[in-house]
C-alpha cells in the first residue's frame, strides 16, 4: 500500500528541466473539500496556478482535469492529469473524514490544502505546504527541519499518521525537487504568456449624487501584470483619493483597477488621472475637464 500522503506526490509525466532565467515563477495548487456540499457546489475542487494564472481545474462532479482558456497545447497530458486528480480527490476527502473524527464532529466542514514551489533564475528559492480546517490553520510542512508542524491540538494526530507513513522526506523531495522540475517543464510552454506586458486602457466616468457631489472614477482595464499605480491631480497637486479598488483576474488573464475622487458638482477642474505600469514607457495621463 502506498502511504496516503505519498500518493499525493505521484507525478505521472516526466519533468524536463530547461534553462529558466529571471522570475520568480511559482507553481501552486489549491484543494478544497466540503463534507456536506450544497447542490451547486462540488464536494471537491482543485485548481492549479502558474504564478497568478490558473491553468488547471478539476472537480468531483466532472471528474475531469480541464485547461483554462489560455492553456498552451502540449503543456499538460490531460488524461494522465485526470487520473492523478481523481486519486488525489479520494485521498483528500479521506483525510477530511479523519480530521472530522479528531474533532468528533460530523457536521458541515471545509478542508483546504495549498502547496507549491518557486524558482528564480532556474534555482529553487522557496516552497510551502499547508492545510486549513473550517478557515483555521491546521497543519503545515517545514522543509528546514523537516517535519509536519501541527497548528491545532487535533493536528497532532495527523502529524503522527503522516510521519509514521514516512511522508517527511517524500514531501521535502517533492517541494524542493519534483515541483521545481515540473514548473520548469510548464514554463517551456507558458513563459511568453506569463512574461507579457499588456498596457492598460484608461477611461474616466463622472457621476453626480444629489446635485452636490461629483464622483470622478478613473478605470484601468485589461492590463498585466497586476502591480499598477493610479492617482488624481489638480493643477499638478495630488488630490486625496476617495476610494480605490482592483478587480479579480479576468477570464482573459488580465486585471482591472480604479481610483475615485469626490469634488463639488460645480467644479469644472481640470482633474487628471495618472497611471504607471510596467508596460508603459512613461506614465499615462488622462484629463477630465
Amino acid at each position: 500500500m502506498v502511504p496516503v500522503l505519498l500518493s499525493l506526490l505521484l507525478v505521472v509525466s516526466p519533468a524536463v528541466a530547461q534553462d529558466t532565467q529571471d522570475g520568480p515563477y511559482s507553481l501552486s495548487f489549491l484543494y478544497t473539500g466540503v463534507s456536506r456540499p450544497k447542490a451547486d457546489i462540488a464536494s471537491f475542487q482543485a485548481t492549479g496556478f502558474i504564478n497568478d494564472q490558473p491553468f488547471l481545474h478539476y472537480d468531483s462532479e466532472s471528474r475531469t482535469a480541464e485547461p483554462w482558456p489560455w492553456q498552451v497545447d502540449g503543456m499538460v497530458n490531460w488524461e494522465n492529469e485526470t487520473q492523478l486528480q481523481q486519486a488525489r480527490q479520494d485521498i483528500f476527502m479521506e483525510t477530511l473524514k479523519d480530521v472530522m473524527g479528531y474533532y468528533r464532529d460530523r457536521g458541515n466542514h471545509t478542508f483546504k490544502g495549498t502547496f507549491g514551489c518557486e524558482i528564480r533564475n532556474d534555482s529553487y528559492c522557496g516552497a510551502f505546504w499547508k492545510y486549513a480546517y473550517d478557515g483555521r490553520d491546521y497543519i503545515k510542512f517545514n522543509t528546514e527541519i523537516p517535519a509536519w508542524i501541527p497548528l491545532q491540538p487535533e493536528a497532532v494526530n495527523t502529524k503522527v499518521k503522516w510521519e509514521t507513513e514516512g511522508s517527511v522526506q517524500a514531501s521535502k523531495d517533492y517541494l524542493e525537487n519534483e515541483c521545481p522540475d515540473m514548473l520548469r517543464r510548464y514554463l517551456q510552454f507558458s513563459r511568453p504568456f506569463l512574461d507579457r506586458q499588456d498596457p492598460p486602457s484608461v477611461s474616466i466616468t463622472s457621476r453626480v449624487t444629489l446635485g452636490l457631489i461629483r464622483t470622478l472614477t478613473c478605470v484601468a482595464d485589461n492590463f498585466y501584470p497586476q502591480p499598477i499605480s493610479m492617482y488624481w491631480t489638480q493643477a499638478d497637486s495630488v488630490v486625496e483619493t476617495e476610494s480605490w479598488g482592483e478587480g479579480p483576474l479576468s477570464e482573459n488573464g488580465t486585471y482591472q483597477s480604479w481610483v475615485a475622487v469626490k469634488i463639488p458638482s460645480l467644479d469644472r477642474g481640470p482633474y487628471s488621472c495618472h497611471v504607471q505600469h510596467s508596460s508603459l514607457a512613461q506614465p499615462l495621463t488622462v484629463t477630465w475637464n
